[in-house]
């Protein structure tokens, strides 16, 4: 049934924006069924940790006892990124090296208003979303691998 195989790539995209395309290839499913699943997963994840944002940070810090390193490796390269390119910048990132969910929060801890940061992630899941999705149909054998 095709509304298992859009849940599928849905579900595989609001953990790793990658999972999205790879699930659509291999399910059989035409790519614009898979970009746009794609998309909708990545959205998904990005409004969840928005509007759940502060109760999920309260619930973190109730189980979190002690405070972690304020400078990281992770942290260093979020704030470089923000430096150079600001909201674009990350939200360019998210899919390709940030994860819906990390690039969300980095965004949020940067102070970006609700309305901006969907903005944003939304045309950066489109744009890669069609990418990635392309680019996976492209490479041969793959449909054949899974199915």
């Amino acid at each position: 049934m095709h509304i298992a195989k859009y849940i599928s790539v849905i579900i595989a995209s609001t953990i790793k924006f990658v999972g999205g395309p790879l699930s659509g290839v291999t399910l059989g499913l035409t790519w614009p069924e898979t970009a746009i699943c794609t998309t909708l997963g990545m959205m998904l994840s990005v409004v969840v940790v928005t509007y759940a944002g502060a109760a999920l940070q309260a619930l973190w810090q109730r189980y979190r006892p002690s405070t972690s390193k304020r400078f990281t490796k992770r942290t260093r390269l979020a704030i470089r990124i923000w430096k150079r390119a600001g909201m674009a910048g990350i939200a360019l990132l998210t899919p390709l090296i940030l994860t819906p969910i990390g690039g969300t929060i980095i965004a949020i801890s940067f102070g970006v208003k609700r309305g901006q940061l969907l903005l944003y992630m939304f045309v950066s899941s489109v744009l890669w979303a069609v990418v990635q999705t392309l680019a996976f149909y492209q490479i041969p054998g793959l449909k054949g691998i899974f199915g």
